[in-house]
């Protein structure tokens, strides 16, 4: 009895319920217990709705035409312009193939020779004193005589160059050589001559009208339709337990579909496959909302592979929308590559068989 009871706290704690909320009364050992809203009631009602009323329709009745010929111009008269070249003549002209230049010869500079004086040592006078011959003074200074001098002036004589004509240049024509080339010149400038060109004429076929169009009213006669609906009988929303079994809580439950490579698509063994696992559990417990969740293998983009998983979790949530089940009850995940089961990440070599590991859809309950 002490295990039953341990076991059984183990249960509501995983389902994520704590024992201050109210339990299930004589709860079975071993199972799991859910609580659910209880879905609103419904009865179908069938009642006749005019879908179009009947209302007056115009129908045109179209114009009737008739077919005639005429004769018209496709091409109108006109003038054209036809170009008549230049004629040309050959004539010699005469041209300087090398001018005549003047040479330049010198006239040299022209001088004369004249001369001039300079004073080298302009005259002088001093005194000098002379020892006089054969005289023995008894006192110094007794046979010295002092004589005043004279020099004369000292000059030169000097030949100088004078300039009477600077140096100049005068010309010395030469000859010019004369040569020859041809010239093509105009004889008859290039003209235009004007040329008629004549109208061309066809006979084309066009519909005109012979009776105009006309409006004519019909009664169209109203459109009804026989719907079935869902009319509410009682007000859902009161919480109740459905027993579940414990695997289907505690941990997500893998279905085993295959999907097509790239494909979100159910296949026929997949509808089973959701028939057995799902379609039958959410009918049997119709307060029960279930997740779905899908999963890629890493080969592909990121990207490319969580649209692909969102698609394929999409397409078994549509699949149980179509057999009966109110879509408030499901929810569609996808996650991609992003929780591998084993170590196939992208680039690590793995088999077939280990990417299909990873490749997988589960669902899981989802608790209120």
């Amino acid at each position: 009895m002490k295990k039953t009871i341990l076991f059984l706290i183990f249960v509501f704690g995983a389902c994520g319920y704590s024992f201050g909320q109210a339990i299930p009364e004589n709860p079975t050992p071993g199972m799991c217990y859910v609580r659910c809203i209880t879905p609103d009631e419904f009865r179908e009602v069938t009642e006749t709705v005019v879908i179009t009323p009947s209302f007056t329709e115009l129908r045109v009745i179209p114009a009737t035409y008739r077919e005639v010929t005429e004769r018209v111009v496709i091409r109108e008269a006109s003038v054209e312009y036809v170009y008549v070249p230049a004629v040309y003549e050959t004539v010699q002209m005469t041209y300087a193939s090398r001018e005549g230049a003047a040479d330049l010869e010198v006239v040299p500079a022209e001088f004369v020779t004249e001369t001039e004086t300079f004073t080298m040592k302009q005259a002088t006078t001093k005194w000098e004193y002379v020892l006089m011959e054969d005289c023995n003074p008894d006192v110094d200074g007794d046979c010295m005589v002092a004589c005043f001098v004279e020099y004369p002036e000292e000059t030169r004589t000097i030949e100088t160059q004078r300039l009477v004509s600077d140096a100049t240049t005068r010309e010395r024509s030469g000859n010019t050589v004369e040569s020859t080339y041809s010239k093509r010149v105009i004889r008859t400038p290039a003209r235009y001559e004007e040329r008629e060109i004549p109208a061309e004429y066809g006979t084309i076929t066009r519909w005109v009208v012979d009776q105009p169009a006309r409006v004519e009213s019909v009664t169209v006669p109203a459109v009804t339709e026989t719907i079935a609906r869902q009319e509410l009988v009682a007000q859902g929303g009161m919480a109740v337990w459905e027993e579940i079994d414990c695997d289907l809580v505690l941990t997500p439950n893998i279905l085993p579909i295959l999907y097509e490579l790239n494909s979100a698509a159910l296949t026929p063994e997949a509808r089973d496959i959701i028939d057995t696992y799902l379609l039958a559990l959410m009918q049997e417990s119709p307060g029960l909302r279930i997740e779905i969740m899908s999963h890629t293998d890493s080969r592909g983009s990121a990207a490319y592979n969580l649209e692909l998983s969102q698609q394929r979790a999409q397409s078994v949530v549509d699949y149980l929308v179509a057999n009966g089940i109110n879509r408030n009850r499901l929810e569609a995940k996808g996650f991609g590559e992003t929780r591998l089961k084993n170590h196939c990440a992208e680039g690590v070599q793995c088999t077939e068989a280990e990417h299909q590991e990873n490749r997988r859809t589960e669902f899981r309950i989802i608790q209120e």
